[in-house]
């Protein structure tokens, strides 16, 4: 793991850092924002940042979505200020540590990160034949494809195999080809240097440089366009990357990891994926089942996302009903692992006292259904028919309206009700932290309202 501390933490910055040394963390130290900033573009610090309390963290986390760097945030602090804390955390930062260090709590910090990053949770046979597989090919330097529908794990799975490579002990990183405008991914990928464009205001390193030695997961490489393809063929034969305005190619060493929800080989007939790209990238496949299709992992999942959101929201882990547990079973995961993540997410929240039951269990069909139910009963019959409270239940009004409306007033509202909170609105929503800030940025260029960390009530025009 790759550690950036940003500030002098009051004196007790060697000391954190000896910690996450002897924990097997990579650090790298910075006085200022800046200086870590600088840090990051140049392919330092990866993995997690913490950062002096006392700094601005409102600004950091502005330069980090600006630059389109994904890297959790963990603010510290020797001084019991309660206020500073809550800014650092309303701002994105994912948890407070106080100071002096205690080892157990940095510890599990890291501990936290890793395990979230590359932890896989399965039960059934259809699924321990792909880990095994994965396991069995993880060792080589071959390229790999991951495939599977939207929400079974993808990435996870990459990052499973890297932790199983002998390249573990390097940075492994991500970009997600359909998150970035097509403009920007080649700087992203391959880097830039001053000046080379408008806003250019520094050199920096692309992904393939940052994953120099390590894994580089390309994921949803169907997205990408067809002329970054060819750049991205060149990279992988000769294994050397020419950034935006540089003047001579640069050696890199990276294994590379693909993902795609899509039939490439589909992509390849109809034109859209160059076959030579496919063929470079699908030295071996690994496809990855629907969650309907491994029923037996419903119940391990379940019981780990339980976990995971009580100890997010400070919360006591609470167990499910045999009833509760049916109707998971019963139901077919449109959504896959991701739309069992978000279910038990609200169960955890809904659930209680003494137990999660089937109330606290809303699918997403009964979800719509309770909505309507419920607004029905407040209008009244006289009110109108179905139609009528399927409108009043948010559903109705629509019909007419665009997707990308749609989706837009869905993403503020969640925001909102998380009281700014990207990291929050991003699990509910079921997306990346990446993706909902590209969003965000987007709306906000266009005019719109977005709530900023701690706004409840600002309303979308």
């Amino acid at each position: 793991m790759q550690l950036l501390i940003i500030g002098k933490l009051g004196g007790q910055i060697g000391a954190a850092s000896k910690i996450a040394m002897e924990r097997g963390a990579k650090v790298t130290l910075t006085d200022d924002i800046q200086s870590g900033l600088q840090a990051l573009r140049n392919g330092q610090g990866g993995d997690l940042i913490m950062i002096d309390v006392e700094l601005n963290v409102a600004d950091l986390m502005v330069s980090l979505t600006e630059e389109r760097i994904n890297t959790p945030v963990v603010a510290c602090g020797v001084k019991t200020d309660t206020a500073a804390a809550v800014r650092a955390i309303k701002a994105g930062a994912k948890e407070y540590i106080p100071l002096p260090p205690d080892a157990e709590l940095i510890g599990a910090v890291l501990a936290a990160i890793a395990e979230e990053s590359h932890a896989l949770i399965f039960k059934d046979p259809a699924m321990e034949k792909t880990v095994r597989m994965a396991e069995q090919v993880a060792g080589s330097d071959a390229s790999i494809l991951v495939t599977g529908p939207s929400g079974t794990g993808k990435e996870v799975m990459a990052r499973f195999i890297h932790m199983h490579s002998r390249r573990k002990d390097k940075a492994f990183i991500a970009v997600n080809c359909a998150a970035i405008p097509e403009n920007l991914l080649e700087s992203e990928l391959f880097g830039h240097e001053k000046g080379a464009f408008t806003g250019a205001v520094a050199r920096r390193l692309g992904k393939f440089e940052e994953a120099d030695r390590g894994t580089l997961l390309l994921d949803e490489i169907s997205e990408m366009d067809p002329r970054l393809q060819a750049k991205l063929l060149r990279v992988i034969q000769e294994r050397e990357v020419d950034r935006i305005g540089g003047k001579k190619p640069v050696k890199v060493d990276v294994r590379i990891i693909a993902t795609s929800n899509r039939n490439l080989q589909e992509e390849v007939a109809n034109k859209n994926f160059r076959e030579d790209l496919y063929f470079r990238l699908n030295v071996v496949n690994l496809a990855l089942p629907g969650l309907a299709q491994r029923p037996l992992d419903i119940e391990p999942l379940a019981k780990h996302f339980i976990r995971k959101y009580a100890d997010a929201n400070d919360m006591p882990e609470l167990p499910l009903t045999d009833a509760a547990m049916n109707k998971l079973k019963a139901y077919n995961w449109p959504g896959n692992v991701r739309e069992l993540e978000n279910t038990m997410h609200r169960a955890v929240l809904l659930g209680g006292p003494g137990e999660i039951g089937t109330e606290a269990v809303m699918l997403t069909d009964e979800a719509n259904t309770t909505a309507m139910a419920a607004a029905i009963q407040t209008r009244g019959p006289s009110q109108g028919d179905a139609a009528a409270a399927y409108s009043a239940a948010g559903q109705g009004n629509m019909v007419g309206r665009t997707v990308a409306e749609v989706e837009r007033e869905l993403i503020i509202d969640t925001l909102k009700h998380c009281i700014g909170n990207r990291t929050h609105a991003a699990n509910i929503l079921g997306i990346s932290i990446r993706t909902l800030r590209n969003k965000l940025k987007l709306y906000n260029e266009q005019g719109f309202n977005v709530p900023s960390p701690g706004e409840a009530d600002q309303p979308a025009t």
